[in-house]
């Protein structure tokens, strides 16, 4: 019994790390329509600002490396909107083998340029070790995961809903024509809108370091999962990403708890395809007065 309690805060962290990852994509994918490949890879950047914040600064400097990374990775996201993604608007099938090329190609620069084999990031001394709370071991790295992943999520919240600008990137996403007739620069909320995505997954790339080693390979382990969450919550669904996030995280340590990795993402992509069956729409649909 103790050990299935154990997998709760293993599940709930799982959960935030996924939420993180798939915030970005809520506004390149679930509202924008661009299948962005390279998602991953700015998750892996975030990783490695945190590795070389470090590695400069000592391990305090995993904590300063939060922003310098939203900063960084922002930045190859508003590049790569810039320069390649501007010129496929509405055809996601093309954006998604553009960007599966960008990825593959920053991957290898940082096997050339950084590492190829895989680092580690020493977590702070107050994130090491847990709290035992009626025989269920909890990990402090774990907690502060789940926090940062609910702070990033009321901020983006609060961004949305309450600021100028948030008001401006729903209209763009939800009608681009009109809100250009409206005197909306959309060019710049495109801009806007990859760099917190990128930014988004960057932080979630140093919230990876606590948990794991930094690869090359570190975003495509969380890519596909990334999808499928925005997908499951219903595209462009802040909520619906938020409880997609945690059933997922919360289904694949139970399931791994009882069987194996392996057979582990086996059952869960079978319930999530099963799901999908009866709710292709996802979780949440965006409702529309739009007759079609």
């Amino acid at each position: 019994m103790n050990g299935f309690l154990n997998q709760l805060p293993i599940g709930l962290s799982i959960g935030a790390v996924l939420l993180l990852a798939a915030l970005g994509l809520t506004f390149t994918f679930g509202q924008m329509g661009v299948i962005n490949m390279a998602h991953g890879e700015f998750i892996m950047v975030g990783a490695y600002t945190a590795y070389m914040l470090q590695s400069w600064a000592g391990k305090e400097a995993v904590i300063a490396a939060l922003p310098v990374a939203f900063v960084v990775a922002g930045l190859f996201g508003v590049i790569l909107e810039r320069t390649l993604i501007r010129r496929f608007y509405g055809r996601p099938l093309d954006t998604l083998l553009l960007t599966w090329g960008v990825s593959l190609i920053l991957q290898q620069l940082v096997r050339d340029l950084i590492d190829n084999r895989g680092v580690q990031v020493v977590a702070p001394d107050w994130l090491i070790g847990g709290a035992d709370l009626g025989g269920i071991r909890i990990p402090y790295n774990r907690v502060y995961i789940f926090v940062l992943a609910a702070v990033c999520l009321v901020g983006i919240w609060f961004y949305m809903s309450k600021t100028p600008a948030g008001r401006r990137m729903r209209a763009v996403m939800q009608n681009r024509e009109l809100a250009a007739c409206s005197a909306v620069r959309t060019d710049r909320v495109d801009q806007i809108t990859f760099f917190i995505g990128s930014g988004l997954a960057g932080v979630a790339g140093v919230a990876l370091t606590l948990v794991g080693t930094v690869s090359p390979t570190l975003g495509t382990k969380y890519i596909v999962d990334a999808f499928l969450v925005v997908v499951v919550g219903g595209l462009g669904q802040l909520r619906g990403a938020l409880i997609a996030a945690f059933a997922l995280g919360l289904l694949n340590s139970y399931v791994e708890f009882w069987t194996d990795a392996s057979l582990a993402k086996v059952i869960v992509f079978v319930a999530i395809v099963a799901f999908l069956q009866g709710r292709p729409q996802g979780m949440f649909v965006l409702r529309s007065r739009a007759l079609t």
